[in-house]
């Protein structure tokens, strides 16, 4: 990972009431997946699990599109893990970032996938494709996580096997943790599987779900509402099959107002 050893300084127009952060941080994994760390605000708070809207000090009118914040609300500085969409209105630009160079975020973090949104359980599955695993590196480093539930059963279904790296550095990084390593280590399961290459577990999460391969190779029990809850965030594909099945199987959509059985996160970058 990419040490800052300098800020660059930018003459820019700051809008009001937005925050204008500088990059610390850049990995990239794929051609098509990055990771950026910026400084943090002093006076901003968020629940872990919740996104924000950043953009660019690159027009007039800066474009900004909504990113989960990938770190746990304790963090000294915030993580934000994208895809790069070659003529994405906003990670066309983003995707060229480098350490010093100014990013802009709005204040106010909102979002569905916090652990107040749903009613308390035994097991919580987090289902996530592609970089919808972003909210879930903030949930599954937070304490409050593994208070609430016994078991965090971690899915993450991506395309090619290289595209897996942010996930598994990820949950070796929690496993590690000086506040919740402990804890995840006895009661953090991660399952990552792959739809277009070879790998140890191959193919959809919702079609493992559906067959049951999924609980047998974690040796538990299939979905159940009176005792699982599950968090979804990935394609708009994967959300409305995922969805489907939960509510199939009885469980009832939550929400911050009304806390239930699962949440399902519909903010998507570009």
């Amino acid at each position: 990972m990419v040490v800052a050893d300098s800020v660059k300084s930018q003459p820019i127009s700051i809008p009001k009431g937005v925050f204008c952060e500088k990059v610390v941080s850049v990995e990239h994994y794929t051609d098509r997946l990055f990771m950026f760390r910026i400084t943090r605000p002093t006076s901003f708070r968020f629940r872990s699990g919740e996104f924000v809207m950043i953009g660019l000090p690159n027009a007039e009118r800066p474009i900004y599109r909504a990113y989960s914040i990938a770190c746990p609300s304790w963090d000294d500085e915030l993580e934000f893990y994208s895809i790069k969409v070659p003529d994405g209105p906003l990670t066309k630009d983003l995707q060229k970032i480098k350490i010093g160079d100014a990013i802009l975020m709005r204040p106010k973090p909102t979002g569905t996938l916090v652990n107040d949104a749903l009613i308390d359980g035994t097991n919580l599955y987090l289902f996530s494709t592609g970089t919808g695993i972003a909210p879930f590196a903030s949930v599954i480093r937070d304490p409050e996580t593994y208070e609430k539930f016994e078991k965090i059963i971690l899915t993450h279904t991506c395309r090619q096997v290289a595209e897996l790296e942010y996930g598994k550095k990820l949950y070796d990084l929690t496993l590690d943790d000086p506040l919740v390593g402990d804890e995840a280590k006895i009661q953090l399961k991660y399952y990552p599987t792959v739809t277009q290459e070879e790998f140890a577990t191959s193919g959809r999460v919702t079609d493992l779900v559906q067959s049951g391969k999924l609980f047998a190779d974690l040796g538990l029990p299939e979905l159940d509402p009176a005792s699982d809850r599950g968090m979804i965030c990935g394609s708009m594909g994967f959300l409305k099959d995922m969805k489907n099945i939960l509510l199939d199987r009885g469980f009832v959509e939550g929400s911050n107002s009304s806390p239930a059985d699962f949440v399902v996160e519909r903010a998507f970058v570009g």
